[in-house]
C-alpha cells in the first residue's frame, strides 16, 4: 500500500513548537516566531507586529494557562494568496478564558496591558476551546494593509456622522 504525506499547499507556510509553560518558554517563542518570519514572505512592519503579538499570548499561556509540567503549542500559518497571518497559543487551562478588554489598567498597575496590546496590533483576535480541556487564542494579521490595524479601528469608531473626534 503507497500513501502520501499531506503537503501544504506552495502558499501556505506553518510552523508548530510545543514549550514548556514558563518564561523562558514565552521568551524562546517570541525568538523562533521572530526567526520564523524572517524565512517567509512579510515585511518586516508584519514581523515586528506578529513577534509582540505572540510575546503577549505566550507570556499570558506561560503565566495564565500554566497546569503542571504541561506545555504550550505555538502555531504560525501563513497563507499568501489570502495574505493572512495566523498566529496560535494553546494551553491547557480552558477554563481560565480571556475576555475582550474593555479598559486599560491604572499606571499604577504592574500588568494587565497584553490583551490591549493584541487588539491593538491584530486585525482579529478571539479564543477557541481545545479539546479536552484546553483553550487557543489565536490573532490574525492581514499582510497586505499597510496601515496600523488598532489605529485604523480606533479611527473608524470614532466617527460620528462623518466626524472624526479625537480619543486621549
Amino acid at each position: 500500500m503507497s500513501t502520501t504525506t499531506p503537503r501544504l499547499p506552495a502558499d501556505v507556510h506553518a510552523f508548530a513548537q510545543l514549550l514548556s509553560s514558563t518564561r523562558r518558554g514565552a521568551r524562546l517563542a517570541r525568538l523562533l516566531a521572530a526567526e520564523q518570519l524572517r524565512t517567509w514572505p512579510v515585511s518586516a512592519g508584519v514581523t515586528e507586529r506578529a513577534e509582540q503579538i505572540v510575546a503577549e499570548l505566550a507570556a499570558n499561556a506561560a503565566l495564565h494557562g500554566r497546569v503542571g509540567n504541561r506545555d504550550f503549542r505555538l502555531a504560525l500559518t501563513l497563507d499568501t494568496t489570502a495574505g493572512l497571518l495566523r498566529i496560535a497559543v494553546t494551553d491547557a487551562r480552558g477554563e481560565c478564558r480571556p475576555s475582550p478588554p474593555t479598559e486599560g489598567p491604572t499606571s499604577l498597575d504592574a500588568s494587565g496591558r497584553g490583551l490591549l496590546l493584541v487588539d491593538a496590533l491584530a486585525d482579529r483576535w478571539g479564543v477557541e476551546p481545545y479539546p479536552p480541556g484546553g483553550k487557543t487564542v489565536w490573532a490574525e494579521c492581514d499582510f497586505m494593509a499597510t496601515v496600523c490595524p488598532g489605529v485604523a479601528r480606533r479611527a473608524a469608531a470614532t466617527r460620528t456622522s462623518g466626524k472624526e473626534r479625537s480619543v486621549e
